[in-house]
């Protein structure tokens, strides 16, 4: 791999201060461009200790205005990121829109060193590697320009480098006791980062391998490939740009067209009741379950994560209260879903769930989710097929990274028929006090009740995975459906514990 690497390569101070000043020109050009931009620029630098990573970095804020880039050198994770998910503290860190954020070693890292120094064997290594090609994967087809830099030196030039910044006294506090400990272990990490960028180099984000020997050929090339790719990328969004001939990434086919008009949801038994003295004793029993297990999740650092889709009208707000009644107040919280803020449009919009996420023994509780991409936003017409079309893959990637941190997740769809759905609509319209939970959208997102139907089969039956499978609850009933819920959740932290 580090073949590609043009070993050797050198320029002059005359051509170097030649080139500069062009450059730096047309970067503070592209980049004042890119601000009026839709896409967000993400650069990883990555590479061999002592290869002039900073060095880099410190050049292009001082090339262009810094006031745009965000940079982050994430290192070991903190207590905070240790109790979520992996690349929670990521997709936090995501640049907006229009700015760049530029990533020391990013996510690519630790499975690096992790494998190196054999705390994960190679078949982790290779679970951990397709995440971070589906992580990326997901910003590009999102319209993210992703920039991968590797700073490369020999092994001989690296001791050097290392040697002349340690003799230095302004430069000797750069190089620590890991970088020598790395050092040693040049020819593993070479074997080990070697294949991790054969694996994660796709066409959508490929990497550049630059030679790190001569300071000032490798921040030319990274600053002349930065901005080639920069001006490729405005070209092509910009409007009345030629759409490209295929995508780099297949996106899901849409789901075909019924064979018959009978769906999931609509074979559900709706029928289900309870009666008033049967739910009366039932909620008891079961609040009082589900909270000695919540609290033996929170002391043992468990967190639950717990989404609630369904019909307008399907009583989510009441069912969502009978499981809160049972937590204490200090451990859960409600994220109501609505439509994206403006800052929320800036990013990926799996991103607004992300930052949501509970630290470890604590529970959110979703009204609604992620799930708006396959249902209102693609029976409304709010995002385009494609996007809809791929959000079935990277809803069940994101499940999957939860479930694998440990988190427990439920997912309810509250289903509700549609005669009992009018007869609830005309009692709110009737009541004073009921009169704001109903609004022009539920009318509207009524007459299209077979599209909604249609959308929430395929979603069931493209996410409803064995690691995050789909409790369907019939809501005719609303006491029978509270019950299931409670017992349901329970259930599922009882498991986990």
């Amino acid at each position: 791999m580090f073949e590609a690497a043009e070993l050797g390569q050198s320029v002059d101070k005359e051509t170097y201060a030649r080139e500069v000043a062009t450059l730096r020109e047309e970067l503070l050009a592209a980049q004042q461009e890119l601000r009026k931009a839709d896409f967000p620029v993400i650069v990883v630098i990555g590479g061999v200790d002592g290869a002039g990573k900073g060095e880099t970095v410190n050049t292009l804020l001082e090339w262009m205005d810094p006031r745009y880039i965000e940079t982050f050198a994430l290192g070991a994770p903190t207590d905070e990121e240790r109790g979520r998910p992996r690349y929670w503290r990521f997709w936090r860190a995501l640049p907006p829109r229009g700015k760049i954020g530029i990533f020391f070693g990013g996510w690519h890292s630790a499975p690096i060193v992790d494998r190196a120094y054999r705390n994960i064997k190679q078949a982790e290594m290779e679970r951990q590697l397709a995440e971070v090609v589906a992580f990326e994967r997901l910003l590009v087809d999102d319209g993210a320009l992703l920039v991968k830099f590797w700073m490369h030196l020999s092994k001989e030039r690296q001791r050097k480098r290392l040697k002349s910044l340690a003799k230095d006294p302004r430069t000797r506090w750069r190089v620590t006791d890991m970088d020598w400990e790395h050092f040693e272990m040049y020819d593993r990490f070479a074997k080990i980062s070697a294949h991790a960028l054969r694996r994660t180099s796709t066409g959508a984000a490929p990497w550049t391998i630059v030679e790190g020997d001569d300071r000032r050929y490798q921040t030319l090339t990274v600053g002349r490939h930065l901005l080639a790719c920069l001006r490729a990328q405005l070209a092509a969004r910009a409007p009345g740009a030629a759409a490209p001939v295929a995508p780099t990434i297949t996106a899901a086919q849409p789901p075909p067209p019924p064979a018959e008009p009978r769906t999931i949801v609509s074979t559900l038994d709706l029928s289900q009741r309870l009666d008033d003295e049967t739910y009366e004793h039932k909620l008891e029993e079961c609040q009082g379950a589900l909270n000695l297990a919540a609290r033996k999740a929170a002391k043992a650092g468990l967190s639950t994560v717990v989404v609630y889709e369904g019909v307008d009208a399907a009583g989510k707000g009441g069912n969502i209260r009978r499981v809160t009644g049972a937590l204490d107040a200090r451990m859960y919280r409600i994220v109501p879903i609505a439509a994206p803020t403006e800052e929320e449009r800036q990013h990926p919009y799996l991103w607004r769930f992300w930052r949501h996420l509970p630290r470890g023994g604590n529970v959110t509780i979703f009204d609604r989710s992620w799930y708006g991409r396959v249902l209102v936003e693609r029976v409304e017409g709010f995002c385009k097929p494609a996007d809809w079309m791929r959000a079935y893959s990277e809803i069940n990637d994101f499940e999957e990274q939860l479930v694998g941190h440990g988190v427990v997740l439920v997912k309810f769809w509250l289903q509700i028929g549609k005669d009992e759905q009018l007869r609830r609509f005309e009692d709110r319209a009737a009541t004073n006090f009921k009169r704001f939970k109903i609004t022009d959208d539920d009318w509207r997102n009524r007459e299209r009740w077979d599209a909604y139907e249609q959308a929430v089969n395929d979603m069931v039956e493209r996410t409803s995975t064995e690691h995050a499978p789909w409790t369907l609850v019939a809501t005719n009933d609303k006491r029978f459906a509270r019950i299931q819920a409670l017992e349901t959740l329970h259930a599922a932290i009882s498991r986990a514990l």
